[in-house]
């Protein structure tokens, strides 16, 4: 791979190249990608969909919304710490070119604050939802009417590939979605390959998928164009990951390790104590102590050493991927580069003590199995009436329930993948709040 062709400017239905040094800089076409994001509707569902603790009643506790703005703050420093290196190494990106080491920065900015877009209600545990619904519950009856492909996306319903069809797919009169340049699409793509074969190898980029069946052709346009390296045989459709894409992981494993601890450590699921002991093992060599000794809340310990901690989070990240550039380029770095940071056993004690104490603590597995009940009953009733109408067999309460959708949803679709697909987009798209005040009427609870 080539940094020029990965840092491609083109946008669906673009008919002639992007030059970067054509670009005007007070409106480059990375920052309109950010700024295209930031004021779409499926961004703003984030400001009540769980990061950790569902439902929450507490202002601090984090959204998927502050999540997905820290992680865009931490993925520009490390952007833009990578780009200087890069455009040192490479010259002739910012001399003939007109690159800009705050390029990198913007392209990773965009694709790390759209990274949870597609991520359903209720967390994890949301996905999970969709995909036992299919699997064990009432939608296993169609699997026979689907390809192997199509029922393993359903099956296995995964955020990032619904974020990539968010954020891409045409509507009437909207072509390409919020037509993101492929530079910020490929740093999107965590995961770029379809839903089967399912982990054939042990590469980070074979975790999980990045992509529907519906969204394929487009997929394959914005890899090629952005010469990424094939890395599937026969019918299969899988990609090594564009080089940047493993710079928004990086910025998202820093986010959700550290700041999932700090609000554990706030709600008093982790005791001060413990989390003293582990953030100070991160932030040991830059630690101000007098300046540490003078706080005198728990809090202002605890956003010091946070604070601290992602500084030498994010320089570690940077040091891996330099390292390690021309191996990425290569296709041959199969790591999370925070797998071979100096700091990985110190942020997998955290996790571990994250997984105990905040992820599996009461009050989120109770909240858990409720948004288990409320996105089954959710899928159930609209799959139902959708697919009843275009049969020619809706009834009253059918019709009743499609006028609840929001009009862009209204749209026919003519294979039952798609049928059921399209639900599942709109069921994704709803905020906690939404989905529960929903589930509330359909049953008869809301009050009249």
């Amino acid at each position: 791979m080539n940094w020029e062709q990965l840092l491609s400017l083109k946008r669906q239905g673009d008919k002639g190249k992007r030059l970067r040094k054509e670009q005007d800089d007070t409106r480059l076409g990375f920052e309109v990608d950010y700024d295209r994001i930031i004021f779409s509707a499926p961004f703003r569902s984030l400001q009540d969909k769980t990061q950790v603790i569902p439902l929450s009643k507490t202002d601090f506790v984090h959204t998927r919304l502050t999540h997905s703005l820290e992680v865009s703050v931490v993925g520009r420093s490390i952007g833009r710490l990578v780009g200087k290196k890069i455009i040192e190494k490479y010259p002739h990106l910012k001399e003939v070119h007109g690159y800009q080491p705050n390029d990198f920065g913007a392209i990773v900015a965009a694709a790390s604050l759209a990274h949870d877009i597609g991520n359903p209600p209720f967390g994890h545990s949301g996905e999970k939802a969709i995909g036992e619904y299919f699997k064990i519950g009432n939608g296993k009856q169609f699997k026979d009417q689907l390809s192997e492909k199509e029922w393993q996306d359903l099956i296995d319903f995964e955020g990032n590939a619904n974020g990539f069809s968010l954020l891409t797919a045409t509507r009437p009169g909207i072509e390409g979605g919020l037509r993101l340049s492929y530079a910020t699409l490929g740093a999107f793509m965590k995961y770029p390959k379809e839903s089967l074969p399912k982990k054939p190898t042990k590469n980070i980029a074979d975790k999980k998928y990045g992509f529907f069946q519906t969204d394929k052709d487009f997929f394959e346009d914005v890899a090629k164009e952005l010469g990424m390296i094939p890395n599937k045989t026969g019918n299969d459709i899988g990609f090594e990951r564009h080089p940047l894409a493993y710079l928004v992981e990086a910025a998202d494993d820093i986010c959700y390790t550290i700041i999932d601890f700090e609000d554990g450590i706030n709600l008093g699921l982790v005791s001060e104590d413990f989390a003293l002991e582990y953030l100070i093992k991160l932030v040991k060599d830059s630690i101000d102590t007098p300046k540490f000794n003078a706080l005198t809340t728990k809090e202002d310990r605890i956003s010091y050493l946070r604070a601290l901690a992602i500084g030498s989070l994010i320089n570690d990240a940077v040091k891996v991927f330099v390292e390690n550039e021309e191996l990425i380029l290569q296709g041959k770095f199969p790591y999370a580069l925070t797998e071979k940071s100096k700091y990985t056993a110190q942020m997998n004690d955290i996790i571990a003590l994250s997984v105990k104490n905040i992820y599996q603590s009461r009050e989120v597995i109770e909240k858990e199995v409720v948004g288990y009940q409320i996105i089954q009953t959710l899928l159930d009733k609209f799959i139902t009436a959708f697919n009843n109408k275009f049969l020619g067999e809706a009834s009253n309460y059918d019709n009743l329930l499609l006028k609840m959708l929001p009009e862009k949803f209204l749209n026919e679709k003519e294979s039952l993948y798609h049928r059921l697909l399209h639900i599942c987009h709109y069921v994704s798209l709803l905020t906690d709040g939404n989905a529960l005040e929903l589930f509330n009427t359909i049953n008869g609870r809301k009050k009249l």
